[in-house]
């Protein structure tokens, strides 16, 4: 604040009515005040704030016009107030009106000359109020949009992927794919991230490409046409193509529709047995994970997603369940060779590790199954931590179980399989004695098993002991 140089030279014998104008007209509401905080008169700085508060506070206590949050205020003021050379600080008390609302008000307070009385000079904020509630209500309505649009995405998102009819989203004037669903993916052979911006001609025969070429030039002019009889390269199978334009923001996109002339089941609607089959073993308490011949996830239930923590199955879908496999590069090559000579696999004991570096005990049982010409797996993953004998330390798996598990394997995967299996086990448990005799200090550790430390931290994090960095260690 930036006082008068001179304010008794400047102003002089100012008159007290003159005064008393001036603060009026330059105020919206002025007090005077005794040291008790009782209003000993009051003035307003328009007729209409006059009439909306009336002339009954005079007399009345300044703590009895406010409400109950600006008690406190008031009592600051009245203290601080008289102490004060210059109006510097400021206070906002909300005045409760003959109507029931409340008006909040910005006062600065000084003492007046020598008297024990208070002036307090009050900026009305009723406006401001208004303009920032105008704000919070539009910032509402903002948000209560946003989130219906969100609801209506995640509502087109959820009947896109689960319908179990073949959908594709085109661009009209290049022809090629902007969304596909899983069903379409499934019954292209691709997965569906490779397929987006790819031409969808390309994955029919010669005679059905004119035909596709056709439909979309008649939608894109007439906004309708006729159903045209298309054929997947290298197969058999006839599909009915429809499409129909559908509009996006400013753009034109065509919805494509592929269904069976001959009603085959990888894109007719399940029965119902099987549409229960499905339910059930999406809710089923062992995690059930469908993979592609190379091992990357198709589809994967709640609670393989619990095991590996991970919160959607679009997190999981299109990974390779080796990533979450106790032994990578190991458990996955000889559950698929064993899949691919036996086609079953039955309670194969690993670990799951999930993305936050916790491990879990499992047992793993798989299938192979033939789609058309797509080799598919299915994994049944169980928990079983609450087997694991008492005294072994979690994460550490015991040696005549593994022994058991090795003794399984022959005869159904290659010596060269069984022997590197049996060589990782050897390995680990050496590790885990040497950290369980030196109390996990590694760097004891490397040295009982003669190595250096970088190559057992390397180890460690390759079997999945690492659970501290380098800079934990205790050095002997």
């Amino acid at each position: 604040m930036k006082l008068f140089d001179a304010p008794q030279a400047a102003l002089g014998d100012l008159e007290t009515e003159a005064v008393a104008e001036l603060i009026a007209a330059a105020s919206d509401i002025a007090l005077i005040l005794d040291r008790e905080g009782r209003i000993c008169d009051v003035a307003f700085g328009n007729d209409e704030l006059s009439s909306q508060i009336g002339e009954d506070w005079v007399g009345r206590r300044l703590t009895d016009t406010v409400t109950p949050d600006s008690r406190a205020r008031v009592e600051q003021l009245l203290y601080i107030a008289p102490s004060l050379t210059h109006p510097t600080q400021f206070w906002q008390l909300d005045h409760l009106v003959p109507s029931g609302a409340e008006m909040p008000v910005r006062y600065c307070a000084t003492r007046l000359g020598n008297r024990n009385s208070i002036i307090a000079i009050g900026r009305n904020l009723q406006g401001m109020a208004a303009l920032q509630q105008r704000l919070v209500d539009a910032q509402h309505s903002l948000e209560r949009d946003y989130w219906r649009l969100r609801q209506l995405e995640t509502r087109y998102r959820l009947l896109f992927r689960s319908t179990s009819e073949a959908i594709l989203i085109l661009d009209p004037n290049t022809g090629k794919i902007v969304e596909v669903n899983p069903a379409a993916s499934q019954l292209l052979g691709v997965d569906a991230r490779k397929l987006i911006g790819r031409a969808f001609a390309d994955h029919f025969d010669a005679n059905s490409i004119e035909l596709i070429e056709s439909l979309l030039t008649g939608v894109r002019s007439s906004g309708r046409t006729n159903d045209v009889r298309t054929r997947l390269r290298e197969q058999t199978t006839e599909f009915l193509m429809t499409a129909a334009p559908i509009r996006q923001e400013n753009a034109t996109l065509l919805l494509v529709r592929l269904s069976p002339v001959n009603g085959d089941s990888t894109t007719a609607p399940c029965n119902e047995p099987r549409s229960r089959l499905i339910k059930m073993l999406e809710k089923a308490p062992d995690g059930i994970v469908i993979t592609r011949h190379d091992g990357r996830i198709l589809s994967a239930n709640a609670a393989f997603l619990e095991l590996a923590q991970l919160t959607s199955e679009e997190q999981a879908r299109g990974e390779s369940l080796d990533r979450w496999l106790g032994r990578p590069g190991v458990d996955l090559n000889v559950l698929i060779a064993n899949l691919r000579q036996h086609g079953a696999v039955r309670l194969f004991a690993t670990t799951i590790r999930s993305d936050y570096g916790s491990t879990t005990e499992v047992e793993i049982s798989a299938v192979s199954a033939q789609a058309g010409e797509q080799q598919s797996f299915g994994f049944i993953i169980r928990n079983v931590d609450r087997r694991v004998f008492a005294g072994t330390p979690p994460g550490r798996t015991s040696l005549p179980r593994s022994i058991e598990q090795l003794t399984e394997l022959v005869g159904r995967v290659p010596l060269k399989e069984v022997v590197r299996e049996s060589t990782d086990m050897i390995e680990r448990l050496c590790i885990e004695a040497a950290l369980e005799l030196t109390k996990d200090n590694r760097a004891s550790a490397a040295e009982l098993l003669g190595l250096s430390r970088q190559s057992l931290y390397v180890k460690l994090r390759r079997y999945g002991l690492s659970e501290a960095t380098p800079e934990q260690e205790v050095l002997p």
